[in-house]
């Protein structure tokens, strides 16, 4: 799925919370506040960095459900500055008008999505991530510490 379908969805997934505060939002805006949050240098998700983040926040089971295929695990939005920078998530709340609390609310509506529909088309990206973290025997090392 391209980038453009991706931003579109998120912005698809926050207007449609139960956040009033997001449901009259103009889609163009934020798609355009979620590609300056999860936008790489190649214009696309930056998954390593959040497969980094995840792993350093003790996140990498609920950012590894998005990644797999099943159902996404939730993920609390005060866990939203885990894996995405402070000044990022005020940015996204600025660009949109929002307090802090509904942006952080709307990134952990449109994150498990954005980044499930990213993998699921693309298995290159799966592969990027499992690279991240080692390889199949990183991963399985990691499940191990889980359990």
């Amino acid at each position: 799925m391209d980038w453009g379908r991706l931003l579109q969805m998120g912005a698809e997934y926050i207007r449609n919370n139960n956040d009033d505060a997001t449901t009259n939002l103009d889609p163009n805006a934020i798609m355009n506040a979620l590609g300056s949050v999860f936008g790489g240098s190649d214009g696309g998700l930056d998954l390593s960095s959040l497969v980094a983040k995840a792993q350093s926040s003790g996140l990498m089971e609920v950012v590894s459900s998005w990644i797999g295929s099943g159902e996404n695990a939730p993920i609390d939005p005060e866990n939203i500055t885990n894996l995405v920078p402070s000044e990022k998530i005020q940015e996204f709340a600025q660009q949109l008008g929002l307090s802090e609390d509904s942006a952080k609310q709307a990134l952990a509506d449109a994150l498990p999505n954005v980044v499930d529909q990213a993998t699921n088309e693309e298995p290159s990206l799966a592969e990027q991530l499992l690279d991240q973290v080692g390889g199949i025997e990183g991963a399985m090392n990691m499940l191990k510490k889980l359990f």
